[in-house]
């Protein structure tokens, strides 16, 4: 079964060639900033350390109305530093963006995103963004994807891309060069025709594998993933089960279902397979588990993440400057702030 009313989007990149600029339009042209409303400033990349070094570092879902159907849309990291993060986000995608520099065409984590992208099977549209600037060679551009691609995979299907040309800077998309400089709706045109709708088994019982985890304050751990499989719905206050990474089943309550419109989340009562939504009621649920029916669950397999490309050693601080700044001096804020972080990031392996 196809949802033919919804589409899973991956925005995929290198660092600085335009995608969160390239989401900020998207969100303005599709009537997410009312009126009376600003519109911001790469208004995804709203953690602290993302703002200081002008880079995306989390992966954040929103989701625009496009002609009757639900795009969701996930803005991914471009430094190979967060690669675990783009994987887990890979997998609840049917479709991405591949979004290229005009000037500086592909660079290393282009290919190391559109790698992953390609073993999954995904189908990417190519958009050679930045074609305003002074040194952009459009046509030079997309040769060096198309010997990218070639070089990747084998599968015709996957070679044979679309490609849209943009410039998210002045706000425009367009299918052709020559085509007159007017919006950004080609671009979710061509999302629409060439991105098909998520397929789920109706036969299989319900399956919803956890990829992120997120945390508020009064419901606590918030599980996000893809609904996989079902043949019905995912309803709020619904028994459910938790088949955990060890192998045990553990029953429990969805208290609070989450979906996505516009910059955030909403509390649904219900959604349907194929969607992207948020858990709450499980407090020890793990990246990769899955959340299945009450009578014969099944898990789905275990996401698998490649070992992290940097390590660090944490011990004492032995500078005569220890302790004159900041504002955690004990390794034991360290060590509870690494483990924190660990139960959120897949990626991140913390031994003591």
């Amino acid at each position: 079964m196809k949802n033919k009313k919804l589409r899973n989007v991956a925005i995929i990149a290198h660092v600085d060639h335009g995608k969160t600029t390239m989401v900020d339009c998207i969100l303005d042209q599709t009537g997410v900033f009312k009126e009376h409303q600003e519109m911001g400033t790469c208004v995804l990349d709203n953690n602290d350390i993302e703002r200081e070094r002008g880079i995306t570092i989390l992966s954040k879902n929103v989701a625009v109305e496009y002609k009757g159907v639900k795009i969701n849309i996930v803005d991914t990291p471009g430094h190979a530093d967060f690669g675990g993060e783009v994987e887990r986000v890979l997998g609840m995608v049917d479709g991405a963006l591949l979004i290229v520099d005009a000037q500086e065409g592909p660079m290393p984590q282009t290919r190391f995103v559109l790698q992953k992208a390609l073993e999954l099977g995904i189908r990417i549209i190519v958009v050679i963004n930045k074609i305003d600037k002074p040194g952009a060679d459009p046509d030079g551009t997309l040769d060096k994807v198309f010997d990218l691609f070639t070089e990747l995979t084998d599968r015709e299907d996957l070679i044979d891309f679309p490609i849209i040309y943009s410039s998210s800077l002045n706000r425009y998309a367009k299918v052709n060069l020559e085509d007159e400089n007017v919006n950004m709706l080609p671009l979710l045109d061509c999302i629409l025709e060439n991105i098909e709708g998520p397929e789920a088994d109706v036969d299989l019982p319900l399956q919803l594998q956890i990829t992120t985890l997120d945390y508020n304050e009064y419901v606590g751990r918030i599980a996000i993933g893809r609904i996989e499989n079902g043949n019905g719905s995912i309803k709020s206050q619904e028994q459910v089960t938790l088949l955990k990474a060890d192998g045990t089943a553990q029953k429990g309550k969805i208290v609070k279902l989450f979906g996505f419109k516009d910059l955030g989340r909403v509390e649904i009562q219900e959604a349907s397979a194929g969607d992207i939504v948020g858990i709450a009621g499980f407090s020890d649920i793990q990246i990769g588990e899955t959340i299945s029916c009450l009578v014969n669950p099944v898990a789905l397999p275990l996401i698998k993440i490649d070992e992290p490309t940097l390590s660090m050693n944490f011990s004492i601080n032995d500078s005569p400057f220890a302790g004159t700044e900041g504002k955690f001096f004990t390794s034991r804020h360290l060590r509870d702030r690494l483990f924190k972080e660990a139960v959120k990031d897949l990626s991140l392996e913390v031994f003591e």
